[in-house]
């Protein structure tokens, strides 16, 4: 599984290559980014496998980054922090919020599936049918509750259910499945889906009713252990099915 520090780094690669993708000026993004990491063309270009004037080109606008570019560039900033300790990129790290415990594992699907989908990969059962027609999930995020609940600061928490619209987020470890929906409510940004792994049982009526008041597809997972869970998740990013 994906450790709680990949998913950090995964997360700030992620706000820097939106950031340049989205800019007006791409070619001054790169720059940006190149000298808060403190690094010179010449050091990005040797890690990226390119010459100084092909990164020159892009910075000056030039050329113009795709999106393979883009992640390779980032890709390379982050490769050359981590040789130097990666205190440029933890610094990010803080200063977004994002969750450095918590996450078991964050993938995006290799196409969009929709909720049956989703209840199919994880063995589901849906908790409630009034649901918006049409859900479509793009990625997902595996969540341990007990330690995102309990180790999170209330702005991490909500900065990683901020970072999962069009996804499907699922909480393991749950009991009663109360504190993960009462989160899931306050939360400004919803996620696609919701899914719960725990026992039956000892699902709380009120988390379905929390559900149910968002409108989000509440699901509860009945396979028998997180790892089969991410393993049946990580079969549809590959696109292998189950």
């Amino acid at each position: 599984m994906e450790e709680p520090e990949a998913f950090s780094y995964r997360a700030v690669a992620i706000r820097v290559a939106g950031e340049i993708a989205l800019s007006s000026s791409p070619g001054a993004a790169l720059r940006k980014w190149r000298e808060y990491f403190g690094l010179s063309q010449q050091d990005v270009a040797k890690v990226m496998s390119v010459s100084p004037s092909v990164l020159s080109d892009y910075e000056k606008g030039r050329r113009t980054p795709g999106a393979g570019f883009i992640r390779r560039f980032v890709m390379a900033l982050l490769r050359a922090d981590a040789e130097r300790g990666s205190k440029r990129a933890e610094n990010l790290i803080r200063a977004l919020g994002i969750p450095t415990t918590g996450v078991i594992d964050m993938q995006e699907f290799s196409e969009p599936l929709t909720l049956e989908d989703i209840i199919i990969t994880v063995d589901g059962i849906l908790l409630y049918h009034d649901y918006p027609k049409g859900v479509m999930v793009y990625g997902y995020t595996v969540v341990d509750s007990i330690k995102a609940i309990t180790e999170l600061t209330s702005m991490q928490f909500y900065a990683m259910l901020g970072s999962v619209p069009e996804r499907v987020i699922v909480f393991t470890k749950v009991t009663a499945g109360r504190s993960p929906m009462v989160a899931v409510r306050v939360s400004l940004v919803k996620p696609s889906v919701v899914v719960l792994h725990g026992p039956r049982e000892h699902m709380d009526s009120l988390s379905i009713e929390l559900a149910r008041l968002d409108r989000v597809p509440l699901v509860l997972s009945t396979l028998g252990s997180v790892e089969e869970l991410v393993r049946r998740l990580r079969g549809r990013v590959s696109g292998r099915g189950l």
